[in-house]
């Protein structure tokens, strides 16, 4: 079965497409086409896209699926006019919360995703700039100032998970890469002793070596790097050493990195220095 959903939006559409996707992702056994239609702010707009999902309906002999965060009511008037099955969040959940507290919503257009107070954007920015300063391993002095420092072998996820635990939460993180250099001469990894004064602040990444071993090949194909042997090596000395120094770790290769990082912030309990937005 394959169905088509559009989340639309007056504002950027985040909010319609991430509860949407949430929602549907509950249907595995249907094929749905999903499209985001952001900024639909004016009559002429909303009635376009009615037009567009009409069309769709037609095309697909099904109707379509439409959730939608519009706050202006006459253009909410006009989506109801589309052919489809409806889900208008803000009237779903925002009515019985003003009910509840017993006073009315300010309906305001891109509240969710606005920049909000400029320390919040700020510190944004700085957490960004920080995790981006310290990828790699590039810049190792500046570990004091990190939430946390995320370790682990090469393309295991670490630079994608500091950025964004930097972008959604706030939160300083650095990351360094375990390698062959960090090897002791019987060629067993040792902790880093850059990594040594911070050990409290550490969080290991793992991955399957055979996933490993193809995200490597898309880099570096037919290469030792890329090799099986080498990335079981390395995933198992990893782990050894997680366990050996009690560093906390966690497996990257079935979890985005939306979940890794809230996996991750359960289980340290860091302090986000602001919600996701």
């Amino acid at each position: 079965m394959t169905r088509t959903a559009f989340f639309i939006s007056d504002g950027t559409g985040i909010t319609a497409e991430s509860l949407g996707r949430s929602l549907l992702a509950q249907f595995e056994n249907v094929d749905i086409n999903m499209q985001t239609k952001p900024y639909i702010a004016t009559l002429e707009k909303a009635h376009a896209l009615v037009e567009v999902i009409n069309a769709t309906a037609n095309r697909d002999g099904e109707r379509p699926i439409i959730i939608d965060t519009i706050v202006d009511q006459e253009i909410r008037d006009v989506i109801r006019q589309a052919v489809g099955f409806k889900v208008d969040i803000f009237s779903t959940f925002l009515e019985p919360l003003e009910q509840e507290l017993e006073t009315h919503s300010s309906y305001s257009v891109g509240r969710t995703h606005s920049i909000g107070s400029d320390d919040v954007y700020m510190d944004r920015i700085q957490s960004v700039h920080f995790a981006l300063d310290n990828d790699d391993g590039a810049r190792t002095h500046q570990y004091s100032k990190a939430d946390i420092i995320l370790v682990g072998v090469s393309r295991c996820g670490k630079t994608p998970t500091s950025l964004y635990l930097a972008l959604q939460f706030g939160i300083r993180a650095a990351n360094y890469p375990l390698t062959e250099d960090d090897q002791d001469e019987d060629g067993l990894l040792k902790l880093p002793k850059v990594l040594a004064p911070h050990q409290h602040k550490l969080f290991g990444l793992t991955i399957d070596a055979r996933r490993l071993s193809a995200i490597r090949n898309e880099r570096r194909p037919n290469s030792r790097y890329s090799s099986m042997d080498q990335c079981f090596q390395e995933v198992e000395q990893a782990e050894s050493l997680y366990r050996s120094m009690h560093i906390p770790y966690i497996d990257t290769t079935r979890f985005s990195v939306e979940e890794i990082s809230t996996r991750m912030i359960a289980e340290t309990g860091l302090a986000r220095r602001f919600s996701p937005r």
